[in-house]
């Protein structure tokens, strides 16, 4: 299928199974069209809700209507509050730039707390780009909750929060003074040295180190009390008592800077990894995992068994390891995986067990993530099973469906022509399995010829039972299927598949394909609402994708590709002579073939052959 023929209408996302196991937790999803490009990314208080808002027959926002034609794929990441979910959503759509959250919503830059760096520095709000020297502290989720933790700083640390031309104009101390809430250093009414303390200590309260601020106010309050200073005793005393009440953390994006947490679920005989990774003091990512675990396996054994063939060994630069590790358990022989793994990275890396504060909250997630992960895999698992189920009941071979296979085409105008093969098994696409075939000696844009060629180089050397398909779907009309059915009766197999070609309806659009056997050439059109369907939608669709994913990159790196590089006799240094000495393609184009042969090692032959090589084309 050439690629100018695909349109939106091709691509079915099965929301219905989708809307079945997703979760109905808070949390963060993204949207992706047919080449796993993340196209929307939202939150939600109840993902299930929100999500199965889009696929409403009533939905009445165009943009709304042209974002769901696109969508391939759904993944959702779980938090634990709406809160969580609003900063996570603000990371990943600055990751990502979607499409349809620039069309759709404002994309502002959400506010911080910034400690300016001056003499006397500010304690203020900032929003947009960090170009102001100085300490930021959030993302924070709303501009009200950074006044409310700009009123509460007032009471705990009377820094200045005016501006600094407020601040140089000032010959007598404001009404911010006289109630308390600022030590006036603009005239001079605090020391340096005490100010900057006070500056020090709210950077602390704000990195979360609340406990170690108020040990040195106690202190500081013991030492006015020995020397009678009890005024200055008693504004230590209420300092500690508010500091007590501690801000409200904004915990997905908090002190935190670098670090991989390291989630474990188990249900049964079952277990998920879900990996964290916190820079920069965001959550850049997630991904689940899902290891074959062998009976009487302990959790520390899994974690330990993940650390080793996630980092050790693994070609990952030093950036890639981060500085910390967070684990649900201690695992044996830490110090010695420690040493290795720091010196694979070329940096110190610190494992952590048993964390408390923000760390705990991050641990927490990642096994809340792990647990919905693996009751969605096994939730879709049971879905794909009751699909293949259905497909037999179409079909009914006597032992059943384990492995389909499904064969497509993709090419422009007939050129890099990419022949795709996708694999399901009853856990869904077995990507291992996939393989991509660059087409060539047909005729350009003979669908039927690179269809031959693409089962030739799957099947011709098969000689195991084991990796022959069930059931091989064909993208396409008789035509294709004729193709197929010519090839499987001029071999001999083991085992021969069931041969089924996928033809779309008059209108293309999903739920009018139609099935055509093989042999009888007998025609079978099942209900739109037939998980059979569902299934064969699946794959097609799947098949669809890996073909165009593959003649794309094949497009692109053609299209880098030097003219001069199709020529015979022209190697990359000669190709560089004639580039450097007359100053680029262009100008060799222009080239007649007197100048050509001026060239220091081309020839009176090779700069006729390359004249007329590049006159031709």
């Amino acid at each position: 299928m050439s690629e100018e023929s695909l349109s939106n209408e091709d691509i079915t996302f099965d929301h219905k199974a989708f809307l079945a196991v997703v979760s109905e937790q808070a949390g963060v999803y993204r949207m992706y069209d047919i080449t796993q490009t993340v196209i929307y990314v939202g939150k939600a208080k109840h993902l299930k809700k929100r999500l199965a808002s889009y696929f409403r027959k009533d939905v009445g926002s165009n943009k709304t209507r042209a974002l769901v034609k696109q969508i391939a794929a759904i993944d959702v990441t779980v938090t634990h509050t709406e809160g969580e979910a609003l900063i996570l959503e603000n990371n990943y759509i600055k990751k990502y730039q979607p499409k349809y959250n620039i069309l759709l919503r404002d994309d502002k830059s959400y506010p911080y707390l910034l400690i300016t760096d001056h003499k006397h520095p500010k304690l203020g709000l900032h929003r947009g780009g960090k170009k102001i020297k100085g300490e930021y502290f959030g993302p924070y989720p709303t501009v009200g909750a950074v006044w409310e933790s700009l009123r509460l700083m007032q009471k705990l640390f009377p820094l200045r929060q005016c501006e600094d031309s407020y601040y140089r104009a000032r010959s007598r101390p404001c009404l911010q003074f006289q109630l308390g809430r600022c030590s006036a250093p603009c005239v001079d009414k605090i020391s340096q040295q005490d100010y900057q303390q006070q500056v020090q200590l709210a950077k602390m309260f704000l990195k979360g180190k609340s406990s170690t601020v108020i040990e040195h106010l106690v202190a500081k309050m013991e030492t006015a009390s020995q020397e009678l200073q009890f005024e200055h005793a008693a504004k230590y005393r209420d300092q500690i008592a508010t500091l007590r009440k501690v801000q409200q953390q904004q915990f997905v994006s908090g002190s935190a800077a670098e670090m991989d947490v390291i989630g474990l679920f188990r249900h049964k005989s079952q277990a998920c990894i879900h990996l964290l990774f916190v820079r920069e003091q965001k959550i850049l990512g997630s991904k689940s995992y899902f290891p074959t675990v062998p009976v009487d396996t302990s959790d520390a054994e899994i974690i330990a068994a993940f650390i080793s063939q996630h980092y050790i060994g693994n070609e990952l630069n030093s950036g890639a390891i981060p500085k910390e590790i967070v684990l649900t358990t201690a695992i044996e022989h830490q110090q010695d995986i420690i040493q290795v793994i720091s010196a694979q990275a070329e940096h110190e890396v610190k494992i952590s067990h048993n964390v408390r504060t923000e760390r705990s909250q991050y641990l927490k997630l990642a096994c809340t993530n792990a647990e919905t992960a693996l009751m969605t895999r096994n939730a879709h698992k049971e879905s794909m099973q009751a699909r293949f189920s259905a497909l037999n009941e179409v079909f009914e071979l006597p032992n059943g469906i384990s492995r389909i296979e499904c064969f497509d085409i993709s090419h422009t105008m007939g050129q890099q022509t990419v022949a795709s093969n996708v694999v399901f098994n009853q856990e869904g696409p077995l990507k291992s399995d996939y393989r991509r075939y660059n087409v060539h000696g047909i005729t350009p844009g003979d669908d039927y010829a690179a269809m031959a060629f693409a089962l030739d180089k799957r099947y011709s050397k098969v000689n195991s039972e084991e990796k022959m398909p069930d059931i091989i779907f064909i993208d396409g009309g008789k035509g294709q299927l004729a193709k197929a059915e010519a090839f499987f009766s001029n071999i001999e197999q083991v085992k021969t598949p069931l041969l089924v070609g996928v033809a779309k309806g008059e209108s293309r659009k999903p739920g009018l394909e139609t099935l055509i056997l093989a042999g009888s050439h007998q025609l079978i059109s099942l209900p739109a609402t037939s998980p059979a369907l569902h299934l064969v939608q699946h794959i097609r669709d799947e098949s669809h994708r890996f073909a165009i994913t593959g003649h794309r990159a094949k497009r692109q790196k053609a299209s880098k590709k030097s003219t001069l590089e199709a020529i015979p006799g022209i190697g990359a240094k000669k190709r560089q002579a004639l580039l450097q000495y007359l100053g680029g393609l262009q100008e060799v184009l222009k080239a007649d073939k007197a100048t050509l042969e001026k060239v220091p090692g081309i020839s009176k032959l090779l700069a006729e052959n390359i004249y007329d090589a590049l006159h031709d084309n």
